[in-house]
């Protein structure tokens, strides 16, 4: 994951400080400690700190400036469909400079103006600064999978990927903001509707904000459509899923750098990693968390389903002791966040680190298809 942050003046006569979005960067190194950049024009100026994943030349890094530098980007995510729109936008005429993702965004908003995000299959957090319109452009993807926060005043808006970010700007103070806090108390956490923070929000999943002189404006550029249920066979409604899940699964191995998989050993996961497996010429590498009370342990689960697909398996078991890890949890969650998976998260995650930048997982499977019954309803 990278890290963006940034901030607009609304008088386009007062410069906004390059130092500003250098720091608030910066305070974002652990999202993306590859390279640092930053730029500045005008009342608008743009941070980035990259974690390189597709194109990992120089030429890559971020903010990306066009060709005639009259448009930058900073870009945390990924785009999976980026080599099919970089093959449209080069048979309208367009040079691509670098082989990434960021570059294709750049020209599709250049060439597509706000309509670009439309075309984008992926998850991403962008930020577009356009001097010729003399606007910012705030989009996040359609379920909100990468995080989005702003802060704004009568004078300035400031935007960051995490909270810790925002607060290198002065102006934005860390409040407790009761109706999220009354959330996160009911739910466990604090929905995108709403922030932990009083004056700081989050951009919404599926939208766009379009900051210029005149103020903030937001665009839903999409809303899920709920149809008439299809009545197919089963049989094609099974075919139809396997086809589009190799599918997804295929363009998010697309990387040049290592990339695996968390395998718990149940449904969601286990599929990941046999559609990887049939997509790679080379053995996946799995990575799997377990527990001292084999009650609460999968990794026998796990360990037969890296056996049968021959995957290069790791493994690590969470003990009492990982309690000292909450105040670093606390640091990297950012807001109140209740869910008892955040510590073996961590810890696979800190694991499987070791040896990969990439790594898919099942998560969001049992959102999509009602593995709980609190979802079918």
């Amino acid at each position: 994951m990278c890290g963006i942050a940034g901030l607009f003046h609304f008088d386009r006569a007062r410069a906004a400080p390059e130092a500003l979005a250098r720091a608030m960067a910066q305070a974002l190194s652990h999202r993306g400690p590859d390279a640092h950049g930053s730029h500045a024009d005008g009342p608008a100026a743009l941070g980035h700190a990259r974690l390189s994943i597709i194109d990992l030349r120089p030429e890559a890094n971020q903010p990306m400036l066009s060709a005639d530098g009259e448009v930058a980007i900073a870009f945390n995510g990924e785009i999976y469909n980026f080599q099919q729109l970089g093959r449209e936008l080069q048979r309208e005429g367009v040079t691509l400079r670098t082989r990434s993702d960021t570059e294709v965004i750049l020209e599709l908003y250049r060439q597509r103006g706000l309509d670009f995000v439309s075309a984008l299959r992926g998850m991403f957090a962008i930020a577009i600064w356009d001097r010729r319109a003399q606007r910012l452009v705030l989009a996040r993807d359609r379920v909100g999978q990468k995080p989005l926060f702003y802060y704004q005043d009568a004078e300035h808006l400031s935007f960051a990927s995490e909270v810790r970010a925002l607060l290198c700007d002065e102006r934005v103070t860390p409040r407790v903001d009761t109706e999220g806090l009354s959330l996160y108390l009911s739910l466990g956490y604090v929905p995108s509707c709403a922030s932990a923070f009083d004056g700081i929000k989050k951009v919404q999943p599926g939208c766009m904000l379009v900051v210029d002189a005149n103020g903030v404006r937001e665009h839903r550029y999409w809303k899920l459509e709920y149809g008439p249920a299809r009545r197919l066979p089963v049989a094609d409604e099974v075919r139809t899923l396997r086809e589009k899940l190799a599918d997804a699964v295929r363009a998010r191995m697309i990387s040049d750098v290592p990339l695996g998989a968390f395998l718990s050993g149940g449904l969601d996961s286990s599929t990941i990693v046999a559609m990887m497996a049939q997509a790679s010429d080379r053995p996946v590498k799995t990575f799997s968390i377990g527990f001292d009370d084999a009650d609460y342990s999968e990794l026998e689960h796990a360990r037969a389903v890296a056996e049968h697909y021959r995957t290069e398996h790791y493994e690590e078991v969470v003990r009492p002791d990982a309690v000292a890890l909450l105040p670093m949890l606390v640091q990297q969650y950012g807001e109140p966040f209740a869910d008892p998976s955040a510590v073996p998260t961590y810890c696979l995650s800190r694991m499987t680190r070791q040896h990969v930048t990439v790594a898919l997982s099942g998560d969001g499977a049992d959102e999509t298809f009602a593995g709980y019954t609190r979802y079918a309803h």
